[in-house]
């Protein structure tokens, strides 16, 4: 899918998308409990730029953990963004936000960042190079130093018999009620046509050439995996 087509998919799905994904709950959760640690040492005062932001749930949850912060907030699904802004509204954390509505090169400013996430977006991106070329732009917006956390759908893939199995299990978290053979096969085909899904060292390889250091795996559940790296130094574009 092409971006316009997946901005359609999110606009659709905006409205039922946090009830559809609350058996994920629990590997959420776990997620940004340790993505506090990881953003632990960054100043009382940070700015956290979330890119894909969503429905807003890890920049709801870093907002409650550090009432200091402020974030940036990019999602290009209009529909999703203002779920994001709404959730926000009720949690009284609105003030502490700047909603973007699009893409990274459309974000207006020079203003640098302390930290950054970016969940389950880049593997939305199935050319490597466009893929590191959004870890570019993530870098470019970050301080010298700046901390960027990031998880994507990862699996090795070198055996099919493994990786069917690692799927299973996957669709049986995800999907208990598509649990069958012929669920598992779209579940099969659609990742290799619109996500790509890869393994760990792929997923490294693109994080560095997008101008970050060396990333450290920090969390692993089912397909998901999350690293953190910093912004490597020199000219991050």
């Amino acid at each position: 899918m092409n971006s316009d087509e997946i901005n359609a998919v999110f606009d659709q799905m905006a409205a039922g998308y946090d009830k559809q994904w609350a058996r994920t709950a629990p590997i959420t959760k776990a997620l940004y409990f340790l993505l506090e640690s990881v953003f632990a040492g960054l100043p009382d005062d940070a700015r956290i730029l979330c890119v894909g932001v969503g429905t807003g749930n890890e920049l709801i949850h870093l907002a409650k953990r550090f009432p200091g912060w402020r974030f940036t907030a990019v999602e290009p699904s209009s529909a999703m963004l203002a779920v994001c802004r709404r959730r926000c509204e009720e949690a009284d954390i609105a003030d502490r936000c700047d909603f973007h509505q699009g893409y990274l090169d459309s974000l207006a400013g020079e203003t640098l960042h302390d930290g950054a996430t970016c969940f389950l977006v880049s593997q939305f991106i199935l050319d490597k190079d466009d893929r590191s070329a959004l870890f570019r732009g993530i870098a470019a917006r970050l301080k010298p130093g700046g901390v960027l956390a990031s998880a994507d759908l990862s699996a090795q893939r070198d055996s099919q018999q493994n990786y069917e199995s690692l799927l299973r299990v996957w669709q049986r978290v995800t999907a208990p009620a598509q649990a069958g053979e012929e669920g598992l096969q779209r579940m099969k085909a659609a990742y290799a046509k619109d996500v790509a899904v890869l393994p760990a060292a792929e997923i490294v390889a693109i994080l560095q050439a997008g101008g970050f250091e060396a990333p450290v795996p920090f969390f692993q559940a089912g397909l998901i995996r999350a690293w953190f790296s910093k912004r490597a130094a020199g000219d991050a574009t």
